[in-house]
């Protein structure tokens, strides 16, 4: 009441002197205060009361008005209720001066008035025009609803109710004149008020108009943006059907790459050429213009050198304050006020608590006191979610600007500084390092706000508590200490976990990859067990860190205990007169609560600084990489006049070119002229400069002198595709034309390849052309030069990947003379020699220098270097192609045996494709419709839970429950002692008591840290166990689940669930169910408390439980899936990046930067478009929560002081201080319940594929007689017995009703077209594919009554992809260590590995990386032969690899096979029929039954299939 009466007292003060003679100042402030009627006086309700408001306008409104002036959106039309507000505030006007002119009046009638009856009107009459000016200014500004005008209507209204209620209690001795005055006044302010709430239309020729799903957020009124209610609409839609991507609004148009990324590169710029500035000396003078232009010439890097030591670097700091720091400074402002509000409520406590204690006092001060503690709290909840909106619009606008800058500069840096970031870098610096920028934005304020909060909460303490407030700061000072020890451990632990967990995933997807290759070896056990003891290692750095995030958790829990505990004794120790009374205590409690947060807050924030700082460096050094010069290739646009064959396309003089400054150069000396419209062969060994060369064209490489002219297009070696559909990428950019399309596309031979497609052109081509072949890839990169119509076509060896056919067809048809090229210039780099008769010049490249140049003939002729390349690079080629025209002379059948002969490869290859792509695309529909269902089952299920709770133990999760209800009731019992303590403090017997207080205290208070403790640790335990449980489960199932699971399912879902899912089990998971546990008990607690000091306010809990029940399901059914969209939106940010970085030389050469720009930004925004409201549905649920928490605060004082006269003040404290704490838990434990329900998805799906079924294990496990003898099969007999066999249910047979019979020892030759279950057969021996009827026999035994591992472990075979995983040679031949060293070497000798091994310094611990990349192809399937000599099984099965190896390697194989496998049943798979013309028997497979079987020189008597397939192979 100090307060009051002081204000009180000042008016008395100011009216004496000031407003002489007012006739009220008599009334005593008791008459306030302790009259059941409680009045202010009168002068205070005039000037103190009457000038708020206006004081407040005026202050405000010149930075309104300034802010007006700037920021425009166009101009609103006269409406109704702009209109109407108008003559309201013109009303206003005359009412008061109405007011005035009557004391005028009065005046002249000789009744004086004090000063303040003409002084007050006066200016409450100019506030009221200054109000209806910026009705009409914001008018015309388009401002739809203002926040300055609807605060003064507030404020006006507030303050006018104490006279509205004096005036009617004094009702008879009032003017009659200034009663009426007052009335009309007071209606029209509400009216007004009324009227604000509501917003005008939009302005006109806004966007809004044009937007097809505009956001709510800009026509929002100033109520519906204070509170967020402009969300609900989503919130609503998201509760009845899950949001998709069409329902999400656009992006604010400030929010929009569009104008934040220009922003900050503009500001970037202007750092750069400040930093340029103090050296631009007279040594050179360039245009302006020209420095902009980022390539720093190598006059300006001299001069640079000279002058620049004390130069300080741009600071890309600097430019993002500049870019995005005012609008941030908004949220500070917010934070600011909100931390000074939040010290408000402490104080409102402690009058509540000496209120009850007096029994004198009118309870209508007890309401208003609940009544101003409910409006601070609603007040602080709209001002710190105001405070968070602007941090996270800033954090998000960050991120767009950061990730726009890191793309725009990837285009146009040089090769040197892509050496030094890589792709993977790169990406991250968009991904992780965009993300701490924006993750700091929303703690950047805490810098300075922990610190105010943490002094003022001390200077509050020391009025309440005095000096022993110190014994408490001291405690929490050293747990700081103790907390970042923990921390830091805690990191090291993670980064030694990351390291296990990266060598787990890369062991799996090796795995995943050979899955297939470890069935038929049946090697799953060994691998099973190398991917446990990773993963044993794994989860014993998990084990470690939990114990001490435990540790941590205990310290953070029962710190404000123990502070309070040390306050509490020493206070009442140090001196016998300190009585410890409820107000001290439960205000200090509430204040030791306020301090907790930034003392919690400030460690995390500095490591983020931390971590920011660490990316702010990282993304600093690659925006200032050297970037290409645009004028490093003279590109002058073909003059229409110099048509003639004397005019030079390119020309190089003198050229000397290094890929970066520093490098010795690759090119030297480079001359050359290359005419208009001819074709340039460019020839030479590998690595001797070639694509060099084409490089240097484009302007790629450092110092070029030359120039090229006209536009370019450009074909790499390695294709780039874009992951789009075939059509655009063939386009590129440029407008369809049907006929020009149809004829690049027959040009390309593209038009088979499109029949084969299963959407023709409009095919969706997945990621790096991953379902197209090599040689349709290298095509389509060709397509996409020859529809771009360029002058000068760059060709990187582009007739590498494809078919010698398809080769022809292409020089024929567009590179040659007579192809669709003829008039271009062209430039061919080639290793094919056939064509080099036909091309106008060849330039021959040694070492980087030309060493001669000129025609097919002239080079011939001077028989050097250009000759012997000839020679050397491969006779074997010109005698083929001599063969070829050979052959064409001799027969007429050339016609007939040429299409036979090469037309089967290509069709076979396409046919395969087909297949595959066709069995993908009814693929892809049904796996799209499996994702639609497991994405959107909205709410979890039950038995999910309860999958977690089993995995974790029942028991265990029990316990876990019990312990943390312990821990809450023991903090419950501490602080309800507490308030017994407080209400010693009129006993006489108080002295005796303070230890046994203290010591009870101290025993509760440890007592709930010991179990918090107990339960942290418990469940550290659980989650270890449950994440082993789980994995193991999942790791089992994926090893017995049958091959055709691998075939439909892409292996990237498969791993998904492996690393993603598993990571969340391991971690995020167990931090969520720990937090919703504490906050779940947190809530409970409140509420029992509140409730057993009051009972009444159950009769409340009801009708706000419901309310937070319908707030949360809103909340999480939205945010679920807005969270489910932001992630689906996210990745095609990063793999469109890669892709670009990794074409970057393609889409400079076609000049499309821009273009790529644009897509990048619009990327961006669409995931953006789900992120922002995704921030804003936290903002929303924030204010609605925490306006629940602030009713039970609300309540639980009303109930207080009715129930005034049966509580003591320690329970008032008590019930109180607890509602107070409660917005906080109840926010947390719908982010919890939210959380949870997305990371426990993480479980279901684990056990999706845990479920998956396995393939068929013999029931060997009960028959353990069926387990064949250890020497079978002792001769190796197959007997196939009327055999069926299908891929998949559903599916039709592929082989049908097969019978023969194989004697041990015989050499079997399969041989059949593309389709015809050759391969079928033998995955039909290991049981990959299960029997539809009949069965295989082999030695007696049904192979479908014996376990698979002991089937597969006694046959071999010799795949046709060549498989090796990453390990050591050794284990690659022998994982189960079976086998001496000196059987392995006796085998490497065999399989002619043995020279290659010896020669390597490990040996047989030769590291092969993964998928044996180390090794040559050769090598590699000579390493599958060893391993089959090693295993020396009856039966062995060879699927011939036909692509993969060179001639030779495959006649040491076949021979070896010969010698080795004599009395072994071989079955080979034959491509190349030379190989089994010596076998004893062929077996022809026509559409999945048997066509011939006999010996080979039976069948080619009989003239059949095989008969014409040995013609067509040249062997008959």
């Amino acid at each position: 009441h100090m307060d009051l009466r002081y204000i009180i007292g000042q008016c008395r003060a100011t009216s004496t002197g000031f407003l002489t003679g007012c006739l009220l100042h008599l009334q005593e402030p008791n008459l306030t205060l302790h009259a059941e009627i409680p009045d202010l006086p009168q002068c205070f309700q005039l000037t103190v009361l009457a000038w708020t408001p206006c004081v407040y306008l005026w202050l405000v409104s010149p930075l309104y008005l300034f802010y007006l002036k700037r920021n425009s959106k166009g101009y609103i039309m006269m409406s109704v209720l702009n209109r109407v507000k108008t003559i309201f505030g013109l009303i206003l006007w005359l009412v008061c001066w109405t007011d005035l002119f009557a004391s005028f009046h009065e005046m002249q009638q000789g009744h004086v008035r004090p000063p303040v009856y003409f002084v007050t009107p006066l200016i409450l009459g100019m506030t009221m025009l200054l109000a209806t000016f910026l009705i009409q200014f914001e008018r015309l500004r388009g401002v739809q609803s203002s926040g300055v005008l609807f605060i003064f209507w507030v404020l006006s209204v507030l303050c006018a109710i104490v006279p509205f209620r004096s005036k009617i209690i004094y009702a008879g001795r009032e003017v009659r004149l200034r009663f009426t005055t007052f009335y009309a006044y007071f209606s029209v302010t509400v009216a007004e008020l009324i009227l604000s709430c509501f917003n005008e239309k939009p302005p006109l020729f806004s966007n809004v108009a044009t937007d097809p799903n505009p956001c709510p957020e800009s026509t929002a009124g100033f109520l519906s943006k204070l509170t967020f209610w402009w969300f609900t609409s989503m919130a609503i839609k998201g509760y009845r059907s899950p949001l998709e991507s069409k329902d999400l609004w656009s992006l604010n148009k400030q929010d929009t790459s569009e104008l934040v990324v220009p922003n900050l590169l503009g500001e970037w710029e202007g750092e750069k050429v400040k930093q340029l500035k103090p050296e631009r000396t007279a040594m050179y003078s360039k245009p302006a213009v020209e420095s902009n232009h980022v390539g720093t010439s190598p006059e300006e890097v001299e001069v640079l050198l000279a002058g620049g030591k004390g130069v300080r670097q741009p600071s890309f700091l600097r430019a993002l304050l500049k870019a995005f720091g005012p609008y941030f400074l908004i949220g500070s402002a917010f934070k600011l006020l909100q931390d000074l509000i939040t010290f408000i409520n402490p104080q409102l406590l402690r009058m509540l608590i000496e209120f009850t204690k007096e029994t004198g006092m009118p309870s209508w001060w007890g309401f208003s006191l609940a009544f101003m503690m409910f409006g601070c709290a609603v007040l602080q909840t709209l001002i710190l979610h105001q405070h968070f909106q602007y941090c996270f619009v800033t954090g998000m606008r960050l991120r767009s600007a950061i990730i726009g800058a890191i793309y725009r500069k990837s285009l146009v840096i040089t090769n040197e500084a892509k050496r030094s970031s890589t792709v993977g870098e790169v990406v991250n610096l968009m991904s992780v390092d965009a993300q701490r920028f924006m993750d700091l934005t929303t703690f950047l304020n805490m810098l300075w706000s922990a610190p105010l909060q943490i002094i003022l909460a001390l200077y509050f303490l020391w009025q309440t508590l005095g000096p022993s407030v110190l014994a408490g700061v001291a405690v929490m000072v050293l747990l700081i200490p103790f907390n970042a020890v923990i921390a830091m451990k805690t990191k090291a632990y993670q980064v030694e976990q990351m390291q296990h967990k990266d060598m787990r995933i890369k062991l799996m997807n090796e795995i995943l990859n050979g899955i297939k290759v470890l069935k038929l070896y049946a090697w799953e056990v060994s691998f099973r067990e190398k991917v446990l003891q990773v993963r044993q290692k794994e989860l014993a750095v998990l084990r470690k860190a939990a114990y001490l995030g435990s540790l941590s958790i205990m310290a953070w829990t029962s710190a404000p205990f123990l502070v309070a505990l040390t306050t509490f004794a020493v206070y009442v120790s140090v001196d016998e007169n300190n009585v410890l009374d409820a107000e001290k205590a439960f205000v200090s409690l509430s204040l030791f609560n306020i301090l907790r947060f930034p003392l919690n807050m400030l460690p995390q924030v500095i490591t983020s600084l931390v971590q920011a700082n660490v990316s702010l460096k990282r993304i600093q050094t690659f925006l200032t990489h050297d970037e290409l010069d645009p004028g490093n290739v003279d590109r002058k646009p073909v003059a229409s006049g110099e048509v003639g064959r004397l005019y030079f396309a390119v020309t190089v003089v003198n050229g000397k070119f290094s890929w970066a400054k520093k490098d010795r150069p690759a090119l030297h000396n480079i001359n050359a002229m290359v005419p208009q419209g001819s074709l340039l062969a460019v020839v030479g060994h590998v690595g001797c400069g070639k694509s060099s060369l084409v490089s240097a064209l484009l302007g790629e490489m450092e110092n070029l002198e030359g120039e090229i002219s006209g536009s370019v297009a450009y074909v790499p070696q390695q294709a780039w595709i874009q992951n789009a559909t075939l059509r655009d990428n063939i386009l590129f950019g440029k407008p369809y034309v049907e006929q020009k399309y149809r004829c690049v596309l027959n040009a390309c031979a593209l038009t088979p390849d499109l029949d084969v497609l299963p959407g023709g052109d409009q095919t969706e081509i997945g990621e790096k052309g991953i379902n197209l072949s090599g040689g349709q890839r290298q095509r389509v990169s060709l397509a996409r030069a020859l529809y771009s119509e360029a002058d000068i076509y760059l060709l990187d060896d582009p007739l590498s990947a494809v078919d010698a056919h398809v080769a022809k067809h292409i020089f024929d048809n567009v590179i040659g003379p007579e192809g669709a090229l003829r008039g271009k210039t062209r430039i061919l780099v080639t290793h094919g020699i056939s064509f080099l008769p036909q091309v106008d010049n060849i330039l021959v490249l040694v070492e980087g220098t030309v060493s001669e140049m000129g025609s097919y003939q002239d080079l011939l002729k001077q028989n050097g270097a250009f000759a012997e390349f000839l020679r050397n690079y491969s006779l074997e080629d010109i005698i083929e192609d001599d063969d070829v025209m050979g052959m064409c002379h001799n027969t007429q059948q050339w016609g007939k045996n040429k299409s036979v002969n090469t037309v089967p490869s290509q069709g076979r290859f396409s046919e395969r494709r087909h297949g595959e792509l066709v069995q993908e695309k009814k693929k892809v529909q049904v796996e799209k419709l499996i994702q639609a269902e497991t994405a959107e089952t909205g709410r979890v299920k039950f038995s999910v839970y309860w999958d977690y709770a089993k995995a974790v133990g029942p028991l265990l999760s029990l316990f876990i429950c019990f312990l943390y209800a312990g821990q809450s009731a023991a903090a419950i019992g501490a602080n309800i002692w507490l308030s017994q303590w407080t209400n010693d403090a009129d006993d006489s017997a108080r002295q005796e008591n303070v230890h046994m207080r203290v010591g009870v205290y101290a025993a509760l208070g440890i007592s709930q840290g010991t179990m918090v403790m107990f339960s942290s640790f418990t469940l550290a335990l659980g989650k270890i166990q449950a994440a082993r449980k789980l994995h193991q489960g999942l790791l089992d199932n994926k090893f017995h689940t049958p091959q055709a699971f691998f075939d439909t399912t892409p292996i990237g879902r498969i791993i998904n669930r492996f690393s993603k899912d598993i990571y969340v089990i391991d971690e995020a998971l167990p931090s969520t169910v720990l937090m919703f546990l504490g906050t779940v008990f947190a809530s409970l607690a409140t509420m029992i408390v509140i409730i057993s000091s009051t009972p009444i306010f159950s009769v409340v809990v009801g009708p706000l439980a419901l309310i937070y029940f319908f707030v949360q399901r809103f909340y999480v059914a939205t945010s679920r899936q807005l969270k489910r969209l932001e992630s689906v939106s996210r990745s095609p940010i990063y793999s469109h990046f890669s892709e670009t970085i990794t074409g970057t030389s393609v889409i400079r050469a076609y000049g499309r930067n821009g273009d790529f720009v644009l897509m990048s930004d619009m990327k961006v925004d669409e995931n953006q478009k789900s992120y922002y409201p995704g921030i804003v549905s936290n903002r929303w649920l924030g204010v609605r929560i925490e306006f629940i928490g602030n009713c039970v605060v609300l309540f639980a004082g009303l109930f207080a002081v009715l129930g005034k006269e049966k509580l003591s003040p320690g329970l008032v404290g008590l019930s109180v201080s607890y509602a107070l704490q409660v917005t906080m838990s109840l926010n947390w434990m719908v982010r919890m319940t939210s959380d949870l329900e997305s990371n426990i998805v993480a479980v279901e799906r684990v056990k999706e594929y845990s479920e998956t079924p396995s393939e068929v294990q013999a029931p060997n496990q009960h028959m353990e007689n069926k387990k064949p003898p250890n020497e079978w099969p002792p001769e190796g007999n197959v007997e196939f017995a009327d055999y069926s066999v299908r891929y998949r249910e559903g599916l039709e047979l592929v082989l049908r009703n097969i019978s023969l019979k194989v004697k041990g020892g015989e050499k079997i030759g399969i041989v059949g077209r593309t389709g015809a279950g050759k391969s079928s057969m033998t995955l039909c021996l290991f049981r990959l594919l299960e029997a539809a009827s009949g069965e295989i026999i082999i030695d007696g035994v049904k192979i479908a009554e014996i376990g698979l591992h002991d089937l597969r472990s006694k046959l071999t075979i010799i795949p046709q992809e060549p498989v090796l995983f990453s390990g050591t040679l050794r284990m690659n031949l022998d994982p189960f260590e079976k086998y001496s060293d000196d059987d392995i070497w006796n085998v490497l000798k065999l399989s002619h590995l043995h020279k290659f091994v010896s020669n390597q310094p490990a040996k047989l611990d030769l590291e092969c990386s993964e998928g044996g990349e180390n090794l040559s192809v050769g090598q590699r399937q000579l390493v599958c032969l060893a391993r089959a000599l090693l295993r020396k099984s009856r039966i062995l099965i060879l699927d011939e690899a036909t692509a993969a190896i060179d001639l030779e390697t495959d006649d040491l194989i076949q021979s070896t096979i010969r010698t080795q496998f004599e009395d072994c049943t071989v079955f080979t798979i034959a491509h190349r029929l030379n190989t089994i013309m010596d076998y004893t028997r062929v077996l022809v497979l026509d559409k999945g039954q048997i066509a011939e079987f006999d010996t080979p020189t039976n069948l080619i008597a009989q003239k059949g299939i095989f008969y014409g397939m040995v013609k067509d192979a040249g062997l008959a």
